[in-house]
């Protein structure tokens, strides 16, 4: 239930987002939260992968390449979802922290939290 959750919320920061940076698009609301649940299974299934393959490089620089995993996580969910598109890499790095912290900021008023 919590990751259906997260995957609702997903799409609506990616539906905000899209709304706040002009490089993002999205057709309609379903897309948003289709991108939602695409972006979510990328980043359960794919990003940990990517973060592994760059830890030289997130060491070099301080933790910072971790926006651009993001953004290329980003990124393939915009090609994996019609509807959603992205014109630029500055658009996707910019988008993957917008809607890393609407997701988060989501998160703490909806309550979701993990229990003890």
């Amino acid at each position: 239930m919590r990751f259906l959750l997260r995957l609702l919320l997903n799409g609506v920061a990616v539906f905000l987002a899209a709304q706040l940076i002009p490089g993002l698009r999205v057709a309609s609301i379903g897309a948003a939260l289709a991108a939602g649940v695409v972006l979510g299974l990328v980043n359960a299934v794919i990003r940990p992968v990517l973060i592994l393959l760059t830890l030289p490089a997130t060491i070099l620089t301080l933790g910072l390449f971790i926006f651009v995993v993001n953004a290329i996580c980003l990124a393939l969910a915009a090609w994996f979802v019609p509807g959603f598109t992205i014109s630029g890499i500055g658009s996707a790095l910019v988008g993957a922290l917008v809607i890393s912290v609407i997701s988060w900021l989501l998160s703490v008023v909806l309550g979701d939290k993990k229990r003890d």
